[in-house]
């Protein structure tokens, strides 16, 4: 999509405008002019022989011309997606006992396991990736970097525990950011926290402190509610229900200027990673395309005086 980054400038066609008009309104009026005319042999040795229409032709060229130059004066652009130098993405997994539900199959930590590799293995290799598991605490596995190998390794060594620290797992996250080397430039790297959970915290800090530091930190927290309400799970004997909290997941998203989203499939959680994974570590920068322009409106210009003259032997 074209954007102008002066559209101010737009202003500059106006006067092509006028100009154009004044055109046909003279044509017209030489028109009348000419029926008014009596002495029809006289008329004839005065207008151009058969010209027609391309007695208009060159010169509605080089209005266009003026007009793709004017245009061009407010500095047209095209938007692009450029990536982020030092962009680090934290991937944090709930490995409490509720991941073991069977609702998704296999079931939902062997789900997970599926998607998250894929995720990972479809991220450009600049981006630097880290790994955290949380479930009665939050533990770095892999700390941020480059090395898609032992994040895959990880993932594949997941093991189940008690307890969900879901405000833990995004105040482990954000130490590991800010552990990024800094490579010259200052402040923590352009960072967001991508956090797949199933349950409700019942573990360390609030999911609310854990929004308000990562918020404090500019640092974007993407949330995935993972399984469905009717998943349950055997926990020492006892069958226990283990519905998704999608409403702390959803606040903590929103908090953070993160995206919420929902999962009850395999396939649906491959999609929300691939939807992420298309916009995480970019920004969108204005290209300036003003030289296309300026060179249009000089081909433009070039025909309509190339049709001059080859109808009228002049230039104008």
């Amino acid at each position: 999509m074209i954007r102008f980054l002066q559209p101010w400038w737009l202003l500059a066609v106006l006067p092509v405008l006028a100009l154009t008009g004044a055109y046909v309104w003279r044509q017209l009026h030489r028109r009348t002019y000419a029926l008014r005319f009596t002495n029809v042999e006289l008329l004839r040795t005065l207008a151009p022989k058969g010209l027609g229409w391309r007695r208009h032709a060159a010169a509605g060229v080089f209005l266009l011309s003026l007009l793709v130059l004017a245009t061009g004066m407010a500095r047209p652009s095209v938007d692009r997606k450029e990536p982020l130098e030092r962009a680090t993405i934290m991937l944090a997994i709930d490995v409490s006992l509720s991941m073991e539900a069977d609702d998704v199959a296999p079931n939902r930590l062997e789900a997970a396991q599926e998607a998250a590799k894929q995720f990972v293995a479809e991220l450009p290799p600049t981006y630097n990736l880290g790994l955290v598991a949380f479930a009665k605490s939050a533990n770095v596995l892999v700390p941020p970097g480059k090395d898609r190998p032992a994040v895959t390794q990880a993932i594949d060594g997941l093991v189940l525990a008690e307890a969900t620290a879901t405000g833990e797992a995004v105040f482990t996250c954000l130490e590991a950011i800010r552990s990024v080397p800094a490579d010259g430039a200052q402040g923590i790297p352009p960072a967001r926290i991508v956090l797949l959970s199933d349950g409700y915290r019942t573990s360390g800090r609030s999911v609310e402190e854990a929004g308000a530091a990562a918020q404090a930190a500019n640092v974007p927290v993407s949330t995935i509610a993972f399984g469905t309400d009717s998943g349950q799970v055997d926990i020492g004997g006892q069958v226990q229900r283990v519905p998704v909290d999608r409403l702390a997941l959803a606040e903590l998203a929103e908090t953070t200027q993160g995206f919420f989203y929902e999962a009850a499939s395999v396939s649906e959680l491959k999609q929300v990673y691939q939807d992420m994974g298309s916009s995480i570590g970019f920004r969108t920068e204005p290209r300036e395309i003003t030289q296309w322009y300026a060179g249009i409106a000089l081909l433009f210009a070039l025909c309509a005086a190339g049709m001059s003259l080859i109808w009228t032997s002049r230039l104008v």
